[in-house]
């Protein structure tokens, strides 16, 4: 991983670089992130520039023989813990050692999954991955190894929250008594479920979500997606690289154009095209249902906000900026709460399975009296 494979973050990339070229690089580190952010390829990426052996001013040079092991995860000084758990394969003394080949296939797949997708990788959907005491002491053995050929042995610690406290002690041992030239990185999204003790001993990294542009930009340059499809990814992903993996290949229909038919035909009382649009409702499929009730909740909030303040609603496109500016006049007080409450209640039956048709109709009779102040 290098930094010029990372959208976006270039206030963070040039930190990590600061600290590598003025000699200041602190043995424990902790990239904290939520889920589908820059953390873990940021702390890859650096890893990989701080064992480079022709590092050029703005990231590693990507072809000497250290970052060529480093980008395909083989390099020997470049050691990775994360929470495993017992399965077919491994069926006793599940150590991350075990799991090298499929951790190398998840990370090349993408830095940006999160913990569901690797036990799913590992074939534990059902299982709790932790980091055991025996993988404490694992790791012991490890740093007391001098490095093989880079300048530094970096471990790679992913989800360090998830330690065994026996584990967690030992590490908070090796952060307060560091061995030579060994590097410590860990890749956490919960700081407040690590020892304080091994918080204080790190120097943190906090990585911000991805912005809407970097989104955009991503699932475009990644998925081949539609600059249409993009913006409502981004829309919905939050600033979450994992959930706009999965929303792109999720999102089959243009939810714009749909929600404002469904809110123009609730407004006119036109129920027999509302009948029409939940049968079209129906065959979304539940994955697309709940995300267009998601984004229809998105666009809801910008209506309410355009309505307070114009300057509180950031871009939006030519169309979705003219209806915003239109559908606010309907929008007051009264009703902002009541339609937001009904598109939640929408996507919670829904989410359990609910017939659709009969929630898309129900809502809609509700929304349509709401609109018309009659509820």
């Amino acid at each position: 991983m290098q930094f010029s494979q990372i959208i976006g973050h270039q206030e963070a990339k040039a930190l990590l670089l600061k600290s590598v070229q003025q000699n200041h690089v602190a043995h424990a580190q902790l990239f904290l992130g939520q889920e589908g952010s820059a953390n873990l390829a940021l702390a890859m990426a650096y890893a990989t520039y701080i064992n480079c052996e022709n590092k050029q001013p703005h990231d590693s040079c990507g072809t000497c023989s250290s970052c060529v092991k480093m980008n395909k995860l083989v390099h020997p000084d470049f050691n990775f813990v994360m929470p495993v758990t017992n399965t077919k394969s491994v069926s006793k003394d599940a150590l991350s050692n075990k799991f090298m080949n499929e951790w190398r296939e998840f990370v090349l797949a993408s830095p940006y999954q999160g913990l569901n997708e690797w036990m799913q990788h590992i074939g534990a959907e059902n299982k709790q991955g932790i980091i055991s005491k025996e993988e404490s002491r694992q790791l012991v053995k490890l740093v007391s190894l001098k490095a093989f050929e880079g300048d530094y042995k970096i471990v790679v610690i992913w989800l360090p929250e998830l330690m065994h406290p026996t584990a967690a002690n030992a590490l908070l041992k090796l952060l307060e008594e560091p061995p030579a030239k060994t590097l410590f990185l860990l890749v956490a999204q919960s700081a407040e479920k690590l020892l304080a003790t091994i918080t204080s001993r790190t120097q943190i990294m906090q990585v911000r979500n991805f912005t809407q542009e970097e989104v955009m930009q991503f699932v475009q340059e990644k998925y081949n997606a539609s600059p249409e499809t993009a913006y409502q990814v981004a829309q919905l992903a939050e600033g979450n690289f994992n959930a706009a993996a999965k929303l792109t290949t999720e999102i089959s229909s243009d939810y714009f154009a749909f929600f404002t038919d469904w809110m123009r035909n609730c407004y006119s009382y036109k129920f027999g095209e509302v009948i029409d649009m939940s049968d079209k409702f129906q065959v979304l499929g539940r994955e697309n249902q709940k995300n267009f009730l998601l984004y229809a909740l998105s666009l809801f909030r910008k209506v309410m906000l355009y309505g307070v303040d114009e300057a509180l609603v950031s871009y939006l496109p030519p169309a979705e900026l003219e209806f915003v500016q239109r559908f606010s006049k309907l929008i007051t007080g009264d009703n902002a709460g009541q339609l937001t409450e009904e598109l939640n209640q929408a996507h919670y039956h829904i989410e359990r399975n609910a017939n659709p048709k009969m929630v898309f109709v129900d809502s809609s009779i509700q929304i349509a009296g709401y609109l018309r102040g009659k509820n």
